[in-house]
């Protein structure tokens, strides 16, 4: 698979399409709405959001922002987020419900890590006032969901045989539904009116030589033009453009390459979207990536030259650690903060948590806290159903969970996780009627992701009474490998550090970063269960 090259670390000089800007104009923009812009706050930092949120098609639906990004193995999968002033976002739900696309995604004889929801595409259609998602799985078939507000309910519009790989789909001003696609060999496709079948594919590119591989596309129609906006993975960024409508013929510009981003440590800014203000700016938000975190979202506002042609605003020849915030209308309210407490209240997950594959249903439930029933017999926390994992917040975060083991049975292991291809964990291990906290390392997987190691207890202690608190610092900083530490308590106000310092490597190739993960599994029989009364995510 091509997107597992060699990813290039930002450290080379801009090429000419980002010289700079000084007469360079936005004409390229459509009249703005007639909503008044604002003064935001003065500034803004980069990244924009730090957690884990790749592949990201970005619009806005009169004064709202969403994102789209990629979940893998996750489920539900497509996460949609929401902002007002593409600066503040919230997670607001999930595009995928469920990832059936067969037993492997349930962790049925087959597991689909690294798999599933790849780079797709979000958008919206004003003539229905629906929001569609649109992405291949498996290099099988494409899949299209829709819904009329970003929260759900999500459904199944309709399968499409032809796999359009790292889609961009396009509602164009006649209401007609085009989809870009495609990795160094870039087509178009037309959907039919009711977006349920392809009627047309055509190629409309090939990537030079020169450049090398191009995927990723998004698909616009900007001032009657088409562009194909497409990554050079992971240190470079293009676009195609069209002055004779969506099958071309595209001539290419460079948008940047080997460009220094604002995350020390950390790669390019690439494969993203372009999005336009009320006001008529333009803004382009990519990702970065800052292994072992994961790739995190960067934004940067973009000029048009007098020919239609974008350019990345730079500062000091660089994607910028901050730049004055847009200026929007005033947002309606405060989004729902990425990190903070969780009791596990109301009837459902809030969609700030995703599954390890898909759960059993049967086995969990929320209200009164999060009970997780053991819903595999297994040694290997990789084949355990029902772990449900949330990002971790960079540079540094630490996840505190407090947790009710009294139905706990032997055999049992409970507890936090920092979870990835190579893991670890502190919890609670129950065997012969005796409760311990432990901290285990050494879970590892290969490149095939599959599992090379289950784990070896480096430390334990005996524990006492129904509830314990467990606790898990990470370091995401990129550039090197990154130490989590794990304590407990028996009080929730005095921790103490078990086991040593693990190791989280920032290796490219398992794509998603390090997630907090909350999981219950037996290795002796069904049964037993825990509940987690309390979680925290905060910063130093």
């Amino acid at each position: 698979m091509d997107r597992r090259r060699a990813l290039t670390v930002g450290g080379g000089l801009v090429t000419g399409a980002l010289l700079p800007l000084a007469g360079t104009s936005p004409t390229a923009a459509s009249a703005p709405d007639a909503e008044p812009a604002l003064a935001a706050a003065p500034e803004y930092t980069n990244p924009v959001i730090w957690q884990d949120f790749a592949d990201i098609d970005v619009i806005r639906v009169g004064a709202t922002y969403y994102a789209s990004a990629s979940t893998m193995h996750y489920s539900p999968g497509a996460p949609v987020l929401r902002s007002y002033d593409l600066v503040n976002w919230e997670i607001a739900g999930h595009s995928v419900p469920v990832l059936d696309f067969g037993p492997k995604y349930d962790l049925n004889g087959a597991r689909g890590y690294v798999r599933g929801i790849w780079a797709s595409s979000l958008a919206y259609r004003p003539s229905n006032r629906t929001f569609y998602w649109l992405g291949q799985i498996d290099f099988a078939r494409t899949y299209v969901y829709t819904a009329t507000a970003v929260e759900g309910p999500w459904s199944r519009l309709t399968t499409i045989s032809t796999p359009y790989y790292d889609a961009g789909l396009l509602v164009d001003s006649d209401d007609t539904l085009y989809v870009a696609y495609g990795n160094t060999t870039i087509s178009v496709a037309q959907l039919s009116p009711d977006g349920r079948n392809q009627i047309r594919t055509q190629q409309v590119f090939t990537t030079p030589l020169s450049v090398g591989t191009l995927e990723g596309s998004r698909f616009y129609k900007i001032n009657g033009q088409y562009y194909i906006f497409l990554t050079r993975p992971a240190n470079g960024q293009y676009i195609l453009k069209s002055s004779n409508g969506p099958f071309g013929p595209y001539t290419m510009r460079q948008v940047l390459l080997d460009l220094h981003g604002p995350i020390p440590g950390g790669g390019v800014p690439h494969q993203g979207g372009l999005v336009q203000t009320q006001s008529g700016a333009w803004y382009y938000m990519a990702f970065v990536d800052a292994y072992p975190g994961g790739r995190m979202p960067a934004l940067a506002p973009v000029t048009w030259t007098s020919d239609g042609w974008p350019v990345v605003q730079l500062v000091n020849g660089a994607w910028g650690a901050a730049y004055p915030s847009p200026a929007v209308p005033t947002p309606p309210r405060q989004v729902t903060p990425l990190i903070g407490v969780d009791t596990f209240d109301g009837t459902a997950l809030k969609p700030r948590w995703e599954w390890n594959h898909n759960p059993d249903n049967t086995k969990w439930s929320v209200g009164n806290g999060l009970t997780l029933r053991t819903a595999t017999v297994t040694n290997d926390l990789y084949w355990a159903r029902n772990t449900l994992t949330h990002r971790v917040q960079g540079p540094a975060s630490t996840a505190t969970v407090q947790l009710d083991h009294s139905a706990m049975r032997d055999g049992d292991r409970a507890g936090l996780a920092l979870l990835r291809d190579s893991s670890a964990w502190i919890g609670v291990k129950r065997d012969g009627g005796v409760t311990r906290a432990v901290m285990v390392n050494g879970l590892t997987m290969d490149g095939n992701w599959n599992t090379t190691g289950t784990g070896t207890e480096a430390a334990s202690a005996p524990v006492s009474g129904s509830r314990i608190w467990l606790r898990a610092n990470a370091d995401i900083r990129p550039g090197a490998a990154r130490p989590g530490t794990f304590s407990y308590s028996t009080d929730g106000t005095n921790f103490t550090r078990l086991g040593p310092a693990f190791s989280m490597g920032n290796d490219w190739r398992f794509f998603m970063g390090y997630r907090f993960a909350l999981f219950n599994h037996a290795t002796q029989a069904l049964g037993g269960a825990v509940r987690v009364l309390r979680f925290e995510l905060s910063t130093p």
